[in-house]
């Protein structure tokens, strides 16, 4: 399991932004409740916003973009031969592609989806709302600061599907190996439903609406961290914050202090860009000419030097 920061990155699935030091998700954390959203979203604003294409890959999750195709991030691993399950339905996987440049994993399965996600590919993320889904950890107990609370830490990794949303703060050059990561901070100012990255969320799907369609724009890679009260030799915790002021941020022996600011200085997450890879995707699925219905009914930040990712396995 690796993870990914601002100053160090934890990857994993669990909506609670956090990229300072990005530790595996393990479960879409919320901010306004302690209780992870584990059904399906059936309100207005997001409705058929992505649930119903998430697939389960050993304990992480993948997302169909094709007849025979299904998406997820590269570091959660997997073999050909192993088994991917979509809609009660399990397919046998029979090939792997692997990106060259970043985190990001096609698999081929036997058999077909009657059913797949259809992909975001402008570069018009920024500001968009969007819903996260992963099997991360549960919330648990609070971070404090000189009595000021500053997030939640990750609690037990119990593979719990659930979701939550955000809006894309951004986009940012994870460098080799990484490329292009959408950024989403676990600010505090969201709807009921804002919620970060944890451990084991790694390989689940962002997507944001284009018209009336929600689509695919990013596969969840990690969250900023670790953190450490004191700094210095301690291997520090994992956690979602909303306001990193008073922590140290990195890892042992290479701890970052943050200062207190007026405002909060919220952590965040990260997702490789499915906008920026449509080529290399469709060089492997094909483009498609049509997208079966559902079962159920610019801004860029280069240059992010400081940040120490760990994939959220």
């Amino acid at each position: 399991m690796k993870l990914t920061a601002r100053t160090g990155v934890m990857l994993s699935f669990s909506l609670v932004l956090v990229l300072a030091s990005t530790s595996a998700t393990h479960g879409v954390i919320l901010y306004w409740s302690a209780e992870r959203a584990t059904f399906e979203p059936h309100s207005c604003l997001y409705a058929d916003s992505g649930w119903q294409y998430q697939g389960l890959w050993s304990y992480y999750q993948g997302t169909p973009i094709a007849s025979q195709y299904f998406i997820t991030a590269k570091h959660v691993g997997g073999s050909v031969g192993s088994i991917f399950t979509y809609n009660g339905q399990s397919y046998t996987t029979t090939a792997a592609y692997a990106s060259p440049t970043n985190d990001l994993q096609i698999w081929k399965i036997s058999g077909t989806f009657s059913t797949y996600a259809p992909l975001y590919t402008k570069s018009t993320e920024v500001a968009k709302t969007m819903t996260v889904f992963g099997r991360g950890t549960a919330r648990g107990p609070e971070v404090t600061v000189a009595g000021q609370t500053k997030g939640y830490t990750w609690g037990a990794f119990d593979h719990v599907r659930s979701w939550g949303s955000n809006n894309i703060g951004g986009v940012v050059n994870g460098g080799t190996g990484l490329g292009q990561l959408l950024t989403f901070g676990f600010d505090a100012t969201g709807d009921y439903y804002e919620g970060s990255l944890s451990q084991g969320d790694s390989g689940g799907g962002v997507f944001i609406k284009d018209g009336t369609t929600w689509k695919l724009a990013g596969i969840n890679y990690g969250t900023d961290g670790r953190y450490s009260y004191t700094g210095g030799t301690d291997a520090g915790f994992t956690a979602s914050i909303y306001d990193q002021g008073g922590l140290y941020v990195g890892s042992a022996n290479n701890w970052t202090y943050v200062a207190n600011q007026t405002g909060n200085i919220p952590g965040a997450s990260y997702a490789t860009r499915i906008s920026s890879n449509t080529s290399w995707i469709y060089s492997i699925i094909g483009q498609p000419t049509a997208v079966p219905e559902p079962a159920s009914l610019a801004l860029l930040l280069l240059g992010a030097a400081s940040l120490m990712r760990r994939r959220q396995g």
